[in-house]
């Protein structure tokens, strides 16, 4: 597992106070919204703060989010092609 899907589940547990869960908890693969991780729209906002404080990312259509919050393999795919930090 890259250090990168590490970092992304340890940041996603802490800036969505999930204390619940431990980074083993999360698959790569896995859905983060739904049936998944059980993620919400709420959730989802966090996330784009996320990607904008920690890797420069600033998603300006909510459609990207969608796109991107998809599994913990996807964000970090996303990141690696656009982060600028």
């Amino acid at each position: 597992m890259s250090d990168l899907r590490t970092r992304l589940k340890q940041s996603i547990i802490e800036q969505l106070n999930l204390e619940e869960f431990e980074v083993e908890d999360i698959a790569n693969d896995e859905a983060l919204f739904g049936d998944g991780l059980g993620l919400d729209s709420i959730d989802a906002l966090e996330l784009i703060v996320l990607l904008e404080k920690e890797y420069g990312i600033k998603l300006t259509e909510p459609q990207q989010g969608k796109e991107i919050f998809i599994s913990i393999d996807k964000m970090a795919e996303y990141i690696e092609a656009h982060r600028t930090k």
